[in-house]
């Protein structure tokens, strides 16, 4: 059967099952829906937990204390604006990332999105392309890797008849398939409605972010009905009383921005990348690639450029005749390969079709080989120099080790079969190609070696010339090399390969896959470059999958960085994006846990001793906004780029307990310190409120080292906004005016709690080896 043959649906049938809803409408955008945005940015925990204080403080009429809900709409619009503004730029990037598909339409064959598809399409499948619906094979035959449906990796044979699954993709050969099932109604949609079988999502930002919110809405709850039910039961304090007081101390253990940062953080470096043609498609990936440490890239279209050119030809037989020559010309005119190295050959020779074949191999990368069959004639072979001979001549040898590949043609009069081993064979040709190196790629090394990144080289071909190749990129280790085809029970040495050697060829796309999970074992981060169909396995496996735009279109649905430029060189932009958000994160968050620990500890200290929270909303609100959120939010997209170190949670824990231990000691002082000085309590309130404003502000002028000019403005309009803010507002803030003894005293045990701070600093820098 030929297309000829295959009419294909016409006009008007398509518009028939147009009209029936038979179409494939399943695509949807990898960003949020604005329906999710929105729901995301108001339906939090945190925000619940402000609502419901707020509602507290509106019974009770203490409407100067709601202030802080305004901070809450503020942070919520923010985020939504941002979120909303990241989804447009890549919604417009993903038009670019939509899958086509080749169908029969009107016996023409035509391009069209897959969301195009409608039942009884005919589709031509070939090597690279992703089975988009579930169909039955008409005519041809294919290999299919179902791996991302089943878990097997070994490729299954598909001929007439058989059922192609969506979301399985075209190893090598061509087909012609009937769409049996659109929509909903596909295979893979019925599972998990995604293209790709779902990864566990890994961000320690997240995860952090989880606990955090786990800790505090855990204790918020019963800590705000004790100090409720102390203040009006036990003191007898008024209504208004016990709610203002007991809401401030809840207010105080609530991040309120931190999430708000997150979002606007990661939508920003998404937007930032997206104008630069680079596709991130799990926002997380973000956070992930800048944690890499090992980073495993394919040779074939991520190194070079995937566009080969035949150098020259090299007879080896008295076969290499005209007669070969043509039935050659047949071979390539016939053959359903469409890789880099079929185009290049088809380039170099005359195709004709003046000989049908009679039976067809198609090209696998297991077999490394494909053969057609031609009656009267024999069969030609083409593959491998190492599976279509035994000794490879010095010339040849030669070629393959400054970096060039070689590609036997070869002759039997056997009739082959894919299921069966390879028949002794007459080599025939050799044909040398080049394959060229992308720009920057020597650049981009250096780069990673800079930053402790190292490097593997995993390539299905031969090991010298994968070298060579490693070699002309600037790979630092481009002479630790294996060939992985004569390693026996290669998966239980990969733990000790990954470590002896950088360059590994002739990789299966199994191999590939136990390589990432021998480093993964050994807790590397891993990340996983590829464009063919032979690293999906791999993408899959790797913390963080990254796709050459011209790669397949499965491979781009897979992955979660597509470089749409298919420029290797840019990858450094992303980690340093993924280094700014997680650094500046890390900062800020340790000056939003100040306030989130002292809360924490003050408000259990109150309700033990039965006395009321010292602090009311509208003060905390003043500390959100002039503190936390003004410092944060200006700074948070500065150029912080430096290798990350250590975890989120713990880093900024450790830079945040000795400020909150300092806060806790001030305190103290004050209270026990009052009647000895015969302090009221209204002025011990404010000197409490100093000193925590203080010590708040030291914390934000130390993360602000080194200086630059943006975080000078931010300190000092932080300090002059808040000063002017006490000056102003005073009675708002219940702030009374203090003495200048009490001005001086609340200077010294300031100072006493810096000082305090400091000590206990050293002493977690200690027990944690971390003394400078």
């Amino acid at each position: 059967m030929d297309q000829k043959q295959i009419k294909g649906l016409t006009h008007g049938e398509v518009l028939q099952r147009q009209q029936r809803g038979e179409v494939n409408r399943q695509q949807k955008t990898i960003s949020k829906s604005y329906s999710q945005i929105f729901r995301e940015n108001i339906c939090t925990l945190f925000n619940l937990l402000n609502v419901l204080i707020a509602i507290a403080l509106a019974l009770v009429g203490a409407w100067s204390n709601l202030v802080f809900i305004v901070i809450i709409i503020a942070n919520v619009c923010i985020g939504i604006i941002q979120e909303i503004h990241a989804k447009k730029l890549v919604d417009e990037l993903s038009l670019l990332m939509i899958p086509h598909v080749k169908v029969l339409r009107d016996q023409q064959q035509v391009t069209i999105h897959v969301d195009e598809i409608v039942m009884d399409d005919i589709m031509i499948l070939e090597a690279g392309d992703q089975i988009c619906c579930d169909s039955v094979v008409i005519d041809g035959e294919i290999e299919a890797n179902e791996s991302l449906l089943t878990g097997e990796s070994d490729p299954i044979h598909k001929n007439q008849e058989s059922d192609l699954l969506s979301g399985s993709s075209v190893i090598s050969g061509k087909c012609y398939a009937k769409v049996i099932h659109v929509g909903e109604d596909n295979y893979t949609s019925r599972l998990t409605n995604e293209v790709k079988k779902a990864k566990e999502l890994q961000s320690e930002l997240l995860n952090s972010m989880r606990k955090v919110t786990k800790v505090t809405s855990f204790m918020i709850v019963p800590l705000g009905i004790i100090l409720f039910l102390e203040a009006y039961f036990l003191r007898q304090d008024a209504l208004s009383q016990a709610v203002i007081s007991s809401s401030a101390g809840l207010l105080g253990m609530l991040p309120k921005g931190l999430v708000l940062l997150m979002s606007v953080s990661l939508a920003a470096g998404v937007t930032k990348l997206a104008k630069q043609k680079i596709l991130i498609q799990d926002i997380y990936s973000l956070e992930t690639l800048a944690h890499v440490d090992t980073l495993c890239l394919d040779k074939t279209g991520t190194i070079t450029n995937g566009k080969m050119k035949v150098e020259k030809v090299e007879f080896l037989s008295s076969l290499s005749s005209d007669t070969f020559t043509e039935y050659f010309g047949s071979y390539l005119h016939y053959s359903d390969d469409n890789n880099a190295t079929y185009q290049a050959i088809c380039d170099h020779f005359t195709l004709n079709e003046k000989y049908v074949p009679s039976q067809k191999v198609a090209f696998s990368s297991q077999r490394k080989w494909s053969a057609m069959t031609f009656d009267d004639y024999g069969s030609i072979v083409m593959g491998a120099p190492e599976r279509l001979m035994k000794n490879l001549p010095a010339s040849l040898m030669q070629q393959i080790e400054n970096g060039k590949r070689v590609i036997i043609i070869a002759y039997t009069q056997n009739k082959l079969d894919a299921k069966a081993p390879l028949p002794e064979v007459t080599p025939v040709l050799a044909i040398v190609l080049t394959d060229m190196i992308r720009k920057d790629v020597e650049k981009t090394l250096q780069y990673f070696d800079s930053q402790g990144v190292d490097v593997k080289v995993i390539s299905g071909d031969h090991v010298l010339a994968v070298s060579k190749i490693a070699q002309m990129a600037g790979l630092k280790n481009y002479d630790k090399y294996i060939d992985l085809s004569e390693v026996q029970n290669s998966e239980s040495q990969m733990d000790e390969l990954v470590n002896q050697y950088s360059v590994f060829g002739r990789v299966t796309p199994q191999q590939k896959k136990w390589l990432v999970e021998a480093l993964k074992r050994q807790g590397h981060t891993v990340a996983m470059t590829g464009d063919g169909v032979n690293d999906m396995l791999a993408l899959k496996e790797a913390d963080c999958s990254i796709a050459i735009a011209e790669g397949s279109e499965a491979v781009k649905q897979l992955s979660q960085i597509v470089l749409l430029n298919s420029e290797f060189s840019c990858l450094p932009e992303v980690v340093l994006e993924g280094r700014r958000v997680v650094n500046n994160l890390t900062r800020v968050a340790s000056v939003f846990f100040i306030k989130t620990i002292y809360s924490i500890i003050l408000t259990i200290a109150c309700a033990i001793c039965n006395i009321p929270f010292p602090f009311i909303p509208i003060q905390i609100t003043l500390i959100d906004f002039a503190i936390e959120a003004w410092p944060s939010f200006l700074t948070l997209l500065e150029p912080q780029t430096q290798k990350i170190k250590g975890q989120f949670l713990p880093t900024v824990l450790k830079n945040t307990f000795p400020h909150a231990c300092g806060v806790l000691l001030c305190f103290l002082l004050v209270y026990t310190g009052r009647p000895l000085f015969h302090i009221p309590m209204e002025q011990s309130v404010t000197m409490m409120y100093l000193a925590l404003a203080c010590m708040s502000m030291q914390a934000v002028i130390v993360s602000s080292f080194p200086m630059t000019k943006l975080r000078l403005f931010v300190c000092v309009t932080m300090v002059l906004g808040f000063i002017l803010a006490i000056l102003l507002f005073h009675q708002l803030l219940h702030i009374t005016m203090l003495t200048y003894s009490q001005i001086i005293l609340t200077i010294i045990i300031t100072c006493i709690g810096l000082l305090f701070k400091e000590v206990v600093r050293h002493i977690i820098a200690f027990k944690t080896k971390d003394v400078k």
